[in-house]
């Protein structure tokens, strides 16, 4: 029986790809590479480039445990980020496993050989023993979906293609959408157009950023370990405990909400100090029901008025010069910014290409099917050897996702070590673990506030299209300590008749070898 041609295939060389091959080789696994569809590393950060992104979540936590992230701000750049990550390609030794300009379409389970085999667009396939999604979120860019977009002949971009050798300067520029992207483009776009107008489809929650240079010696401090240890505890902490007060505890006693949501839009509405735009900008929804934001320059950028419009009409059509508003109003425009995001959880988003399992079933259908579950966020029973490290259903905690991408890759090096200790060559979850943690989700689901109606409106990717919470409504700990202290005995464990390992014989069937 032919060997696969790698042990571990791991799909994009982003934070989550990087950081499970940080842990394949803690784990003494070797055989892995990393197979990524952009022209350089970074995932999000290498394919999104556009004007005044940035981090908003503080780089001592927007890192992995284990390596410093020395940057300028407290809130580092897009390029900050960039660097970073190929700072820990470097440091650990992955760029050789690396694969660039490789574009998978999709693999399909053999259950006599217990091997993945994937196809790629060129037309190339490859086996591998495990198989590691490692796609991100930010991943399969949206344009808006408005008759007529197609005729616009002036200049559009989406965020996250960003077209840096055109001259943006003195032009009419229309930027459609004002979320986490879109916040940030809109005051580098209001800097150098002669006129910019903002298509709002939803209002933000915005606080302001407490961004500082740290780089006068701050940034030195924090590299040493026990300091370093300390923050980013604290600021787990204190995320662990505005999600369990501040959204659980709202959603377990609904009457304070109102009251919460009120407080909110007065403080928006005291710091704009501008009736016109804080009926514009305020949202109606609850706090917490989308991931918060935070900018020192957008709400400023609206008092502009003589070159900053915001339109809250809904579009209604894009001719080859304008884009008409439902009042009949057309706004002509130079160039069309589409600061609209992604497609996340909407079917067939994660993972975005079919998968193939047991009896030939293919992942998406299957979550369409069943509902939207994966143990821990990671794998799924029926679809073995195969661990979503970025990201899953329910895996994703509202903090940092380089904490979320480091504790699966931690879960998923884990697993496979323990298959290979027991000289097996297909690792499954168990159905009972993987329904006990779907009803855990369920269940938190249902007490929660993003489930009700304060977030009715708030269009956020908490949901997904099933009206399914997507994101993990636990704290950080527990993934961490899911990640940390691997339950083997949720796991089925088998090796096939005579197969060859490594050079030895393996002739076993370790079904329940995970009890220990």
């Amino acid at each position: 029986m032919s060997a696969p041609d790698h042990e571990v295939v791991v799909i994009g060389a982003g934070f989550g790809g990087i950081a499970t091959g940080v842990e394949l080789r803690r784990q003494g696994i070797e055989d892995f590479v990393l197979l990524e569809k952009h022209h350089g590393i970074g995932g999000t950060w290498w394919a999104n480039t556009y004007p005044g992104i940035a981090v908003d979540i503080p780089a001592i936590y927007y890192s992995f445990s284990y390596e410093p992230f020395r940057s300028s701000r407290l809130f580092p750049p897009g390029h900050e980020v960039q660097a970073y990550a190929e700072h820990i390609v470097d440091k650990y030794g992955l760029r050789d496993r690396i694969r660039l300009g490789v574009t998978f379409t999709g693999a399909r389970w053999d259950e006599n050989t217990h091997l993945w085999h994937l196809d790629f667009a060129d037309g190339s396939q490859l086996t591998c023993r495990y198989l590691v999604p490692a796609l991100g979120i930010l991943e399969q860019a949206k344009l808006p979906e408005i008759p007529g977009i197609e005729k616009f002949a002036g200049k559009i971009v989406h965020s996250s293609q960003w077209d840096h050798d055109y001259d943006y300067t003195g032009k009419r520029i229309g930027v459609i959408g004002t979320g986490a992207s879109g916040l940030q483009i809109i005051p580098e776009m209001a800097k150098i157009a002669s006129h910019l107008t903002v298509f709002q489809r939803t209002p933000i929650w915005l606080a302001p950023k407490p961004d500082i240079r740290i780089d006068w010696g701050l940034d030195r401090a924090l590299k040493g370990a026990v300091l370093r240890k300390a923050v980013r505890y604290t600021i787990a902490t204190a995320l662990d405990a505005a999600l369990v007060v501040g959204v659980r505890a709202l959603g377990a006693t609904p009457a304070a909400i109102p009251y919460v949501t009120r407080a909110a839009q007065g403080a928006t509405r005291i710091w704009l100090r501008d009736k016109e735009l804080a009926d514009k900008l305020v949202p109606s929804y609850a706090p917490g029901c989308k991931r918060p934001s935070m900018s020192n320059e957008y709400f400023r950028t609206f008092k502009r008025k003589d070159r900053v419009a915001l339109v809250t009409e809904k579009m209604s059509e894009i001719t080859d010069s304008a884009v008409i508003t439902a009042d009949g109003t057309s706004h002509e425009l130079d160039v069309l910014v589409c600061a609209t995001g992604f497609r996340v959880c909407e079917r067939g988003f994660a993972p975005g290409m079919p998968i193939h399992g047991m009896g030939d079933r293919e992942l998406g259908d299957y979550w369409h099917e069943n509902h939207y579950h994966a143990y821990e966020g990671v794998t799924v029973p029926g679809w073995p050897n195969l661990f979503l490290v970025c990201c899953g259903p329910n895996t994703i905690v509202p903090s940092s996702i380089l904490t979320t991408a480091e504790n699966n890759a931690i879960l998923t090096s884990r697993a496979i070590a323990a298959a290979r200790r027991r000289g097996a060559t297909r690792v499954e979850v168990k159905q009972q673990p993987f329904d006990d943690f779907a009803r855990m989700c369920v269940e938190r689901a249902e007490g929660s506030m993003w489930m009700a109606a304060p977030c009715a409106g708030s269009n956020t990717y908490y949901v997904n299209y099933q009206n399914e919470l997507a994101i993990r409504p636990t704290t950080v700990l527990s993934q961490w300590r899911a990640a940390r202290f691997l339950r083997t005995r949720d796991f089925t464990f088998h090796a096939l008749p005579s197969t060859v390992l490594a050079g030895t014989t393996v002739e076993a069937d370790l079904a329940g070898a995970g009890s220990k």
